[in-house]
């Protein structure tokens, strides 16, 4: 893991000195994908919240309390030797699974994100989220569990 980068230093850093931490006390979960050579070449964490009812598209808050329970995909990266080879897309694919796995056991309406650029967005964008109406790197993706 001490050679992970990726565009973003802040979420490298997190792999680095916070995943672990972050594991072990119930914060987030990580999940990694490796290469052949058991090196990362992307991860993803997730972890349960909550988002004030303004802060969410009408679809997704329609007859919901405040807050909304989500789950929070709090940081996905791809190694930079590895953009552009899909590594992004098969990561969120999994997120979204194990997201819909998560909500039929626990209630949640929404997977949220906090994009750390307007690149991340784009690509969220693109991948059916939807962005708040008050935060604009702030995007959900409905959970139909």
């Amino acid at each position: 893991m001490d050679d992970f980068r990726c565009s973003a230093p802040a979420l490298a850093k997190w792999l680095l000195e916070r995943a672990r931490q972050n594991q072990a006390s119930g914060a987030s979960r990580c999940f990694v994908a490796c290469d052949e050579k058991r090196r990362v070449v992307g991860y993803y964490a997730l972890s349960a919240g909550s988002i004030a009812h303004d802060a969410v598209p009408g679809r997704i808050r329609r007859n919901l309390p405040d807050p909304i329970p989500v789950i929070v995909l709090g940081r996905l990266a791809v190694h930079a030797d590895r953009a552009g080879q899909g590594i992004g897309e098969g990561l969120l694919k999994d997120v979204v699974l194990r997201s819909l796995q998560a909500c039929g056991q626990v209630g949640a309406r929404a997977l949220l994100c906090h994009a750390i650029d307007e690149p991340a967005k784009a690509f969220y964008l693109k991948h059916g989220f939807i962005a708040s109406p008050i935060h604009p790197l702030t995007l959900m993706l409905p959970l139909a569990c």
